[in-house]
């Protein structure tokens, strides 16, 4: 990929899982900033019971909005990344039974996390599911039927906007009046102590490796 001032080039290669014929094409991208900035409280929901391709389409994206709205209390949620469980060291799904991969879903807003969230996100539930437990919930998970929730794997960040340190200012590329002062002159160096220590000590040890080999194999032979 390329980025040229507003617009991203895509290249996107993708395959057929039942003929493994691939197609490619190349996506023009025009990024802009979003309206409010980045939202600063983020939480990512992994769905266990769907393969990246049915989240991407818009339709399906509301369905899941609509649902997370119900546990997190809030209604400007928008969707910021979805990822493949496969790409997160996820294993491939057994053919059987319909299993799917799973996808990441990361979710983002600019009101706080609900007290279900912050729940279900607590050291006190992370215990329960280190234990193998059920994770502390307090609300109606709105998500069922339709997404299954791993809420073991449920993560809350809170992205804050990091300072900008101000740039460079350019001046008008004019030198200022005044008198030029050229950079001190460098003495010259004797060179060749450097040169001779570099040559001659290679030399000699090869000379003296020389003399050992040949006194070994000529006069620690048998019978001289």
């Amino acid at each position: 990929w390329h980025l040229r001032g507003c617009l991203l080039g895509l290249q996107v290669l993708a395959y057929n899982r039942h003929t493994y014929e691939t197609v490619a094409q190349l996506l023009i991208i025009t990024v802009v900033p979003a309206p409010g900035g980045e939202p600063p409280y983020q939480g990512e929901f992994l769905v266990g019971n769907r393969n990246v391709e049915e989240l991407l389409p818009v339709a399906a994206q509301e369905i899941f909005l609509g649902a997370t709205a119900g546990v997190w209390e809030q209604d400007d949620l928008h969707v910021i990344n979805i990822t493949s469980a496969l790409d997160r060291g996820g294993r491939v799904p057994l053919p059987i039974e319909g299993r799917k991969e799973g996808v990441y879903v990361k979710v983002g807003s600019h009101g706080g996390f609900s007290p279900c969230l912050a729940l279900a996100a607590s050291p006190q539930s992370r215990f329960r599911c280190s234990l193998g437990q059920q994770p502390l919930a307090s609300c109606y998970d709105t998500f069922a039927p339709h997404f299954t929730i791993r809420w073991c794997n449920l993560t809350l960040l809170q992205v804050w906007p990091s300072p900008t340190s101000p740039g460079p200012v350019w001046g008008s590329g004019v030198l200022e009046e005044g008198d030029f002062q050229p950079p001190t002159e460098v003495p010259p160096r004797d060179l060749l102590p450097g040169y001779l220590v570099t040559l001659l000590v290679p030399l000699a040890v090869a000379a003296l490796l020389c003399l050992l080999l040949g006194h070994l194999m000529c006069c620690r032979r048998e019978g001289v």
